[in-house]
């Protein structure tokens, strides 16, 4: 069983979603330290001939955690959605993508960022045909710092397992401890597929919500579960 670990980003880009597909069990990483200037608040999505960030302006205070941060404006989402249809209103796809986003910024939950974002997650997931389970670093309560706390969150989900990790992680996470422990170390590298965005070159890294748009439903679920 392979166990994915990862902080509850905005709108992720495809290879959140493709590492996501890869895994047996996802973690939202929704009680770690919220930092500014980050992509759990704001992605990138592709503006008039360049990226342009589309952000969740939030208050808190530093070293808070994610489920603990909360948006600035009450009307972020209606902000979202504006800034959106005025992005993406004559791609390709606009028409097929527009109806469900729409939806789900329109009823995400008011709470905290992190629930904010594992709603967006959950039902990008369902509409990329993803079955992997989402769970919740916080409902784990799994104590522990940095590689220490992923070592005992894997084991306690797949005793024996593999931790699959994003290619990022190799820079800290000591593969020693996993090994010891008894668990398998995996990385996971994604390479964007290019698709017709209108622009030339092609600009990566966008949120997954960029190729809805330009690509459609169906072209995406091949570029994320065919990586």
């Amino acid at each position: 069983m392979r166990v994915a670990i990862h902080q509850p980003n905005f709108l992720p880009w495809q290879g959140y979603f493709a590492k996501m597909a890869q895994a047996d069990r996802f973690v939202l990483l929704d009680d770690a330290q919220f930092s500014r200037n980050n992509i759990i608040n704001r992605v990138r999505i592709l503006g008039p001939g360049a990226p342009r960030w589309l952000t969740v302006a939030v208050g808190g205070h530093l070293g808070d955690a994610i489920d603990a941060v909360r948006p600035a404006d009450p009307a972020w989402a209606g902000r979202a959605l504006s800034l959106l249809r005025n992005t993406y209103g004559r791609a390709a796809h606009f028409r097929e993508a527009w109806p469900a986003l729409e939806a789900w910024l329109a009823e995400a939950p008011a709470a905290d960022l992190a629930a904010i974002n594992a709603h967006l997650i959950e039902r990008l997931a369902i509409h990329l045909d993803i079955a992997t389970p989402l769970l919740r670093a916080r409902e784990l309560a799994i104590a522990g710092r940095s590689d220490d706390r992923l070592v005992s969150i894997v084991t306690a989900l797949a005793p024996g397992g593999t931790y699959l990790s994003g290619r990022g992680g190799a820079g800290y996470q000591d593969p020693a401890k996993f090994a010891a422990a008894g668990l398998d170390l995996a990385y996971y590298d994604f390479a964007a597929p290019e698709y017709d965005q209108g622009v030339v070159p092609f600009q990566p890294g966008l949120s997954v919500v960029d190729a809805l748009f330009h690509a459609g439903r169906a072209a995406t679920i091949r570029m994320v579960r065919g990586s």
